[in-house]
C-alpha cells in the first residue's frame, strides 16, 4: 500500500491505491474512554495522540474517531451542537489539527464520525428553528402540529405513532409554538429535513471543511435514517408495543440514494478513492448494501449492517436476549460475504461503542477468555471485508460489572429501564440482568493500559468506573509477549498487507450447520487458505470429507495459530481443542 503523499507509479499501483481502504484495518478511538491527559477523568485528543505509536505498532491504518464536536454530551456526543469546533472536555481544534498530523506522519488516516439526521437541541440552527413558525430555518428540522381535534402535549396527540429509538415517543411538543419536532433518538437530538436542500448544502459545507483540514473520510451514523417516507405515517404497533414501527418510513427511505450521491459529488468532487466512507445502515438488507456500495453509483465504500448483531435478540429487541446458534451467526456472516462479492463491499466487525465487548458476547470470558478472544479474531479478519477493532478489542477486554442501576451511565439503559420497570411493570432484576448483558456501557469502560491505578487511564476519577480485570487485562502485560491477544492482532493485521488472498480472494463458507466450528476457504488464483476454528469451549471434530477440495490441507503450512501444537489434518478428519483457531496455506502458483 502506499504511503501518504506517495504517488502511483504504474495503472495498477493507481488502481490498488484507488481501494486503499480494502487492505487496511480501522481503529475505532471511543475519546472519552481511551486516554486521559489532565486528569480530569475524561479522555482526551492530547491523550490520543500519546498513544499513536501503540496503535502504528499493532498495524492499523486508519483511526475512527468517535464524536469529539461541542455538545451537551446528552448521548456522549452524539448530539452536537457546534460541528466545527472541540468540545473543551476534549481539547481544542489545533489538538485535532496535531492528532491529524501525527497520524499522517505514521502512514495512518483519521476517519471522524459524522452524526447529520440529528442534531443537538442546544445546535444554533435548531435554537432558531425553534424561535417561531416564522423563522428562517424553521424547515431545517421536522415540525408538525398535533393530530387535527387533539391539544398539543395530550397523550397521543403527537403527529404520529412512531417510538423513540431510546424509549418513549419520537416527538416532543414545544409550547412555545405550538408543534411538535420529530426525534428518532433522545428529544435533545431533534431530526434535520434532508429534503429541505439548504439544509443539505449546509452539510456539505461542512465536511468539505472537515476535509481540507486533513481528515480522510467519515463514518456516518445511522445515514440511511434521512430519508424519511412522505407524510409520516403511523407504524404498525408490535404485540405488547407501545409505540409504532416507523423504521419502514425512514430505514432507507425514498430519497436516500439521492442523497448519498448528491453528498458524494458535492464533498468529494472527482477523487471520491482518496476518502474512506462508511454508512451505519441499521435494518439495510444484502441487496441494499449492493445498491449502497457498489463503486459505479458513487455513493458509500461499505456499510455497517447490523444482521449478525442480532443473533443473540429474543422477540423484545437487545433488551431481551436469547442464546447464539453459531449455524445462525454463520449463515448471517455468509449471506453478506456471498451477496458482496461481486459488486460492493463488507466492513467486519464484533463490537464497537454501542455493543458489548465481543469476548464476553461471542466468545468465552472466563477460562478461554484469551484463545477465544483469539478466534473470533481469526474468523473475522481473514474474512472478506475491511475489519474494524473496538479500542481494548485487542487485548480480549471483557464486559465490566454492574451491581445496580447507579452503575449505569448510558441514557439507552436508563431510559429502557424507566419504561420497562415503570410503564410496562416488569421485573426490575430481570432488566437489570438484561442491561448488565447488552448495555453499551460495557463497551465504554476505560481501556486497560497498565496493572497501576484507574488502568493507566487516569490519575484523577474516570468517568465510568474502570473495569475490575485491568490487572490480568491490560496493554503492557501484552505488548511484546508473543502470546498475547494483542499479539495475535498485529499477526491477522499483517497477514492482510502480505497476502493477497485475505483481500481479493473468493470465500466459500463451510460446515454451514455445524454449531461449534466456524470454517471456510478463500482462493485467489493458486492460492488457498483455510481458516478453520472451534467457537465452542469443548472439543470439536471435523470430518476430512468436509474439508474436502482442490488443496491438500494435510501438507499444507501453518500460517497463523492460537494454540502451541496445531491439530494435524489427517485422513479421518481434525480435533480441534476448545477455541482452537488455525489457518492454513497452499500456494499453488
Amino acid at each position: 500500500m502506499l504511503l501518504l503523499g506517495e504517488t502511483p507509479t504504474s495503472d495498477a499501483e493507481a488502481a490498488a491505491e484507488q481501494a486503499w481502504w480494502r487492505s487496511t484495518v480501522v481503529y475505532q478511538v471511543y475519546p472519552r474512554s481511551f486516554a486521559d491527559s489532565d486528569g480530569d477523568g475524561v479522555g482526551d485528543i492530547p491523550g490520543i495522540i500519546s498513544r499513536l505509536d501503540y496503535l502504528q505498532d499493532l498495524g492499523v491504518g486508519v483511526v475512527w474517531l468517535s464524536p469529539v464536536y461541542r455538545s451537551p454530551q446528552d448521548d456522549n456526543g452524539y448530539d452536537i451542537s457546534d460541528y466545527q469546533d472541540v468540545d473543551p472536555m476534549f481539547g481544542t481544534l489545533e489538538d485535532l489539527d496535531a492528532l491529524i498530523a501525527g497520524l499522517h506522519e505514521r502512514g495512518m488516516r483519521l476517519v471522524m464520525d459524522l452524526v447529520v439526521n440529528h442534531t443537538s437541541d442546544e445546535h444554533p440552527w435548531f435554537v432558531e428553528s425553534a424561535s417561531s413558525r416564522d423563522a428562517a430555518r424553521r424547515d431545517w428540522y421536522i415540525w408538525r402540529p398535533p393530530r387535527p381535534g387533539m391539544a398539543g402535549g395530550e397523550p397521543g396527540a403527537e403527529p404520529n405513532n412512531w417510538g423513540s429509538i431510546f424509549s418513549g415517543p419520537a416527538w416532543q411538543y414545544d409550547e412555545r409554538t405550538g408543534e411538535y419536532y420529530l426525534h428518532l433518538f433522545t428529544r435533545k437530538q431533534p431530526d434535520l429535513n434532508w429534503e429541505n436542500p439548504e439544509v443539505r448544502q449546509a452539510v456539505y459545507a461542512m465536511m468539505r471543511w472537515w476535509l481540507d483540514r486533513g481528515v480522510d473520510g467519515f463514518r456516518m451514523d445511522v445515514i440511511n435514517f434521512i430519508s424519511k417516507a412522505e407524510g409520516l405515517p403511523d407504524g404498525e404497533v408490535p404485540p405488547g408495543a407501545l409505540y409504532g414501527n416507523g423504521f419502514p418510513h425512514f430505514g432507507s427511505g425514498p430519497r436516500i440514494h439521492e442523497f448519498l450521491q448528491e453528498m458524494n459529488r458535492e464533498v468529494f468532487g472527482d477523487d471520491p478513492s482518496r476518502f474512506l466512507t462508511v454508512g451505519e445502515m441499521p435494518g439495510a438488507t444484502v441487496e441494499q448494501a449492493r445498491r449502497y456500495t457498489d463503486a459505479e453509483r458513487r455513493e458509500v465504500n461499505m456499510i455497517f449492517q447490523f444482521e449478525h448483531m442480532e443473533v443473540d435478540e429474543g422477540p423484545g429487541g437487545k433488551f431481551d436476549p436469547r442464546p447464539i446458534a453459531l449455524s445462525e451467526l454463520k449463515a448471517s456472516l455468509g449471506r453478506w460475504q456471498e451477496g458482496l462479492a461481486s459488486v460492493g463491499w463488507n466492513s467486519l466487525y464484533w463490537s464497537n461503542h454501542d455493543r458489548p465487548r465481543a469476548v464476553s458476547r461471542f466468545g468465552d470470558d472466563g477460562v478461554h477468555r484469551v484463545a477465544s478472544a483469539k478466534a473470533l479474531a481469526t474468523v473475522l479478519h481473514l474474512m472478506r471485508g475491511t475489519p474494524y477493532v473496538y479500542q481494548g478489542e485487542e487485548l480480549g477486554m471483557t464486559n465490566t460489572v454492574f451491581r445496580d442501576l447507579d452503575d449505569f451511565r448510558d441514557v439507552e439503559s436508563l431510559n429502557h429501564y424507566r419504561e420497562a420497570v415503570g410503564v410496562r411493570g416488569q421485573d426490575p432484576a430481570q432488566v437489570l440482568e438484561a442491561l448488565r448483558y447488552a448495555g453499551r456501557d460495557n463497551s465504554r469502560t476505560p481501556v486497560q493500559w497498565t496493572d497501576g491505578p484507574q488502568a493507566g487511564f487516569t490519575t484523577g476519577e474516570p468517568w465510568i468506573p474502570v473495569t475490575p480485570n485491568y490487572r490480568e487485562i491490560n496493554a503492557a502485560a501484552q505488548v511484546g509477549d508473543p502470546d498475547s491477544v494483542r499479539s495475535h492482532y498485529q499477526r491477522l493485521i499483517r497477514l492482510r498487507r502480505e497476502h493477497a488472498v485475505v483481500v481479493d480472494g473468493s470465500l466459500r463458507m463451510l460446515l454451514p450447520d455445524d454449531e461449534q466450528v466456524f470454517a471456510y476457504e478463500r482462493t485467489l488464483g493458486g492460492v488457498r487458505m483455510l481458516v478453520l476454528a472451534n467457537l465452542s469451549s469443548a472439543s470439536a471434530t471435523v470430518p476430512a470429507q468436509a474439508l474436502a477440495g482442490p488443496a491438500d490441507w494435510a501438507q499444507a503450512a501453518v500460517l497463523n495459530t492460537n494454540v502451541a501444537n496445531p491439530a494435524a489434518i489427517t485422513d479421518a478428519g481434525v480435533e480441534l481443542a476448545p477455541w482452537e483457531a488455525t489457518v492454513r496455506l497452499v500456494d499453488g502458483t
